[in-house]
């Protein structure tokens, strides 16, 4: 299967799965089949700006811990401000991201950018890919815990006043969600890493974070026993060691992720 990738993301799925070495089991579900479509992917080697994208309501706060490492490890960092409360129109939300890659590409001058969705923000992150220019300018694309197929309470709320545009948008089975599954659910472009917890309270069922052809791990797949619940997740030591795995360079010196103390 490996020798059908590019080196680079041989070399990517190689690092992951180094994590099992160190005594820990990492279960990663690699899909392999993805559509061809008609994109110049930028290199993998070469580490742009990091934009970190916030989940539904858009408290940028969430991420300012996983923000202050991310930084204390070189990388240059930043939490998007995709306007309004949160709550508006997802698809609107992706383009306050492609405003805000177009901004970190002039400011820093790199030639591309990771970005890390939080919960909603994975999928704005996939939106902004698939229908924002966003496919030539992801290196990397991981996501935290995000209802890629939905979540049930959404889909109770649906009915409700209290659920509004991005509430009605993230129920299962959604117009916006339908859409963005459609055909193939990681595009050509950047890589995709999809990062869950089975303790999830708010994305239910918890698998709705895995997408098709991406790179699938469970937080308990690593840490067996580990409590993390979806709030949790920007915060957790394991997640942040699989998040700067994930953001390495070409070749990343991969260090063991760490099982939650306490």
């Amino acid at each position: 299967m490996l020798a059908s990738y590019s080196p680079a993301r041989r070399r990517f799925v190689l690092a992951l799965a180094a994590l099992t070495g160190a005594g820990l089991l990492l279960v990663l579900t690699v899909v392999v089949g993805r559509a061809t479509d008609s994109v110049d992917a930028v290199a993998q080697d070469e580490r742009g700006p990091i934009l970190l994208v916030p989940g539904y309501g858009g408290n940028g706060g969430s991420l300012t811990d996983l923000a202050v490492g991310l930084r204390a490890g070189g990388r240059d960092v930043e939490i998007v401000d995709l306007g309004g409360d949160g709550r508006g129109d997802l698809d609107e939300q992706a383009q306050a991201l492609a405003a805000a890659v177009t901004a970190a590409l002039e400011r820093t001058g790199a030639p591309s950018v990771d970005v890390v969705g939080y919960s909603a923000g994975g999928v704005v992150a996939r939106l902004w890919v698939r229908s924002h220019g966003g496919a030539e300018q992801a290196r990397r694309v991981v996501t935290l815990g995000s209802p890629h197929h939905g979540t049930d309470l959404a889909e109770v709320a649906g009915g409700t006043l209290g659920c509004p545009i991005a509430c009605q948008q993230l129920a299962t089975d959604s117009e916006l969600l339908n859409r963005l599954n459609a055909g193939d659910e990681t595009p050509e472009g950047p890589v995709f890493v999809s990062v869950w917890t089975a303790d999830d309270e708010t994305v239910t069922p918890p698998e709705s974070a895995e997408l098709d052809g991406a790179l699938n791990i469970g937080v308990q797949s690593i840490c067996a026993g580990a409590e993390v619940s979806h709030g949790d997740l920007p915060d957790a030591p394991v997640v942040r060691s699989l998040v700067e795995l994930a953001l390495a360079a070409d070749e990343p010196v991969a260090a063991p992720a760490r099982c939650p103390s306490g």
